[in-house]
């Protein structure tokens, strides 16, 4: 994969958690916590879970040494409000991290702290997985998302040109701030 395709990506990660989120914000009391069936018993549970897998990898990506104690705390979030902030806050970072590649890091080699080793890893392959763990649990909430008062939002229309994915975006790309040419990467 290219470093344009990784950035495209990581500004549809973030594109897609926005959405995931305001929706997820919607949610009646007792909706968010409520026990459902998928890989975690709950939307909060997949959340979370999401969330510090990417405070583990996005960490490693830039040169940490977090390791496991990125889910020291299974759940850090009660409430979406406060787990969103966060989430927003390691997309932001991942999306700097894409921003900063050049074709030597992406081939490089990333140190993932594990719980008795380091892990070295191929740059290129550790942010595919990062991205793909993403789109695999969004996927799950979202499928939770439809036994509940919210309607599961569309999440897949965030990296292709024309005018349904182009006008699908505006609510997040106004958001955040973004233009139609910070798509193009």
């Amino acid at each position: 994969m290219s470093i344009r395709h990784f950035r495209k990506l990581a500004q549809a990660n973030r594109l897609a958690n926005l959405r995931l989120m305001n929706a997820c914000k919607q949610l009646q009391p007792g909706e968010f916590e409520a026990q459902r069936t998928s890989f975690f018993p709950s939307i909060k549970a997949t959340l979370n879970h999401n969330l510090t897998i990417d405070w583990f990898y996005v960490d490693a990506l830039e040169g940490g040494t977090l390791g496991p104690k990125a889910w020291e705390v299974r759940e850090p979030f009660d409430a979406i409000g406060p787990l969103a902030e966060a989430q927003t806050a390691v997309d932001e970072r991942l999306l700097k991290f894409c921003r900063s590649l050049t074709a030597e890091k992406l081939v490089g080699k990333t140190c993932v702290h594990r719980t008795n080793r380091i892990q070295v890893t191929r740059t290129d392959d550790l942010l595919a997985h990062l991205l793909l763990h993403q789109v695999h649990h969004r996927g799950q909430v979202h499928a939770m998302l439809a036994g509940t008062s919210i309607k599961p939002p569309q999440l897949d229309e965030f990296i292709l040109d024309g005018p349904a994915d182009t006008e699908a975006r505006v609510p997040e790309m106004t958001a955040l701030g973004w233009t139609e040419a910070d798509l193009m990467g």
